[in-house]
């Protein structure tokens, strides 16, 4: 199997709290960026860790976010993310979404798809 595009392991779904969001540096093609994993049951969604108001990290202290009815809340300015899809319902950047980081869940281990 090719490494260059072979899925990398990021973490064990079971490591990670179900309904919970959590952050980690990745190195993607283009460079290191925090990225959000936040499960749902058995699946995983994730998003570059960047509003796209301000270019800030949603996080309110590192790796440590806001959850509130399936918003996931941008500590800076308060603009709040859909947690199914990372599209922005309300807050300065309304209509906009997170950037999404492919990753799929394998056998227990979840996979950066890239």
């Amino acid at each position: 199997m090719d490494t260059a595009t072979a899925p990398r392991r990021l973490c064990r779904l079971d490591e990670m709290h179900d309904g919970e969001a959590m952050a980690l540096d990745v190195t993607l093609p283009y460079g290191e960026e925090s990225v959000i994993l936040l499960r749902q049951g058995e699946r995983v969604n994730a998003w570059l860790n960047i509003c796209p108001h301000a270019g800030r990290r949603l996080d309110w202290a590192p790796g440590k976010f806001l959850i509130s009815r399936g918003m996931l809340v941008c500590a800076a300015h308060g603009a709040s993310f859909n947690i199914d899809n990372g599209e922005c319902n309300g807050g300065p950047c309304r209509g906009e979404s997170l950037r999404t980081v492919p990753v799929r869940v394998e056998h227990g281990d979840v996979l950066l798809d890239i």
